[in-house]
């Protein structure tokens, strides 16, 4: 069902496309966010605030118009690149985009299952579940999810959402009692300002980070507006309403969970290598917080799993396309059943592994989600003539620099 031109007020479908983009943003990471971003004190975290709404927005618009610059309306990310770039820039972006996405599907087919399975022996006190079975359900069970049609994703991941959205700001007023000025009195220098700043900006960037669900959010928006103008506008707004939604409930929580603890105790929680909340829980002694933790990861996990299946999916079968010899139109219901296969036995193959490098795989995709994220739709403004409506705005210039010191800072931590 289209809406008509005249419909300007938000609608349902804006609303639900918002609290999915949430939801891809807002990971597993949301639980360690407080940790690396407020290790550099309260000050830097103030500066962090200005910069990474503006920039969670400006970026994700750049990309959401990139796919909408498309010639052929409904096409994805991968054929955007290719039509634009030609065919050879068409195949190395889409295999960088499919590699910087797949890991992070990977680390949270993992992680979902060591989050029921530490929950079980833990909270519920039961033995260990044979590892092969639970993750098989876990990880068969969202994949099923993503082969029915997008309204029904769309309404799992809003209920989803919601208890998320609750529980966070629910946890941030709970610790104002405990707020202390010790964070405040906390003043670095210039050069550990600027440092903490630099080497923390990437940190905020991929935890606002809902790319890989902005082309298949995109191809929705066009179906339901159809006009390509009145899409963008539609487009803008409900990732400008998402960028609001992460900046008001995360940073609320960050820096609730910053003013309750240390700086010492920040760095304890980092060596110990434990969330936010089993930190808390263990300084407060308390059995609420233990049992919101793992709801909160669970939560956090599913909903975070359906964009980046999206991005990832996405890219799969953009490459399979590409790698085809023939001419033959394409059984498109089938090539999703295959990627499905794909996904369903590489993720449950990692997470019976359960392997320790992770993380490490998900920093080197770090500079790759920032290139295709900040520089690809600021380049394409510059060289496209579908993209020069956009040309001459000081947000380009912003987005650009963003993007070189979010990469810089990747690159740097990695080495």
């Amino acid at each position: 069902m289209s809406v008509s031109k005249s419909s300007t007020g938000w609608n349902k479908f804006d609303v639900i496309w918002m609290l999915n983009l949430f939801g891809t943003a807002v990971g597993a990471g949301v639980l360690f966010l407080p940790i690396n971003a407020g290790m550099g004190g309260f000050w830097p975290l103030v500066i962090m605030v200005i910069l990474v709404g503006p920039m969670t927005y400006l970026a994700h618009r750049g990309l959401a118009r990139f796919v909408l610059s498309s010639s052929k309306p409904g096409s994805d990310i991968t054929e955007v690149v290719e039509e634009h770039f030609g065919k050879t820039a068409g195949k190395v972006i889409t295999l960088l985009y499919f590699f910087a996405i797949f890991p992070i599907l990977l680390i949270y087919g993992n992680g979902i299952t060591n989050t029921v399975d530490s929950f079980i022996t833990h909270q519920l006190a039961l033995p260990s579940p044979n590892r092969a079975i639970l993750s098989f359900i876990l990880i068969a069970g969202l994949i099923s999810v993503m082969l029915m049609n997008e309204n029904v994703m769309l309404k799992i991941t809003e209920f989803l959402v919601y208890p998320l959205v609750l529980i966070l700001l629910g946890l941030s007023l709970y610790l104002i009692p405990h707020w202390n000025s010790t964070m405040l009195s906390e003043l670095p220098t210039a050069e550990a300002f600027i440092t903490t700043l630099w080497l923390t900006i990437p940190v905020l960037v991929f935890s606002f980070n809902h790319s890989p669900a902005i082309s298949a959010f995109s191809q929705s928006q066009l179906r339901q507006y159809q006009d390509p103008k009145l899409t963008e506008q539609y487009a803008s707004r409900t990732l400008k309403g998402t960028a609001s939604i992460l900046l008001a409930f995360v940073m609320f929580f960050v820096f609730s969970c910053v003013l309750t603890l240390t700086p010492q105790e920040l760095a304890l929680a980092r060596e110990q290598n434990i969330s936010i909340l089993s930190f808390l829980a263990n300084k407060f002694d308390n059995p609420y917080i233990s049992y919101f933790g793992p709801l909160v990861a669970f939560l956090a996990i599913t909903s975070s799993f359906f964009g980046h299946y999206l991005g990832a999916k996405e890219g799969l079968e953009g490459l399979l396309l590409k790698m085809r010899q023939s001419q033959q139109p394409i059984n498109r219901k089938k090539l999703q059943y295959i990627t499905a296969l794909f996904f369903l036995f590489s993720l449950w193959g990692v997470a019976i592994i359960n392997p320790s490098i992770l993380g490490l795989i998900e920093s080197l995709g770090g500079p790759i989600i920032a290139m295709i994220l900040f520089i690809m739709p600021m380049y394409a403004i510059r060289k496209i003539p579908a993209m020069q409506a956009y040309q001459g705005k000081l947000s380009n210039v912003f987005v650009s620099i963003m993007g070189v010191i979010a990469i810089s800072a990747v690159v740097y931590n990695l080495f």
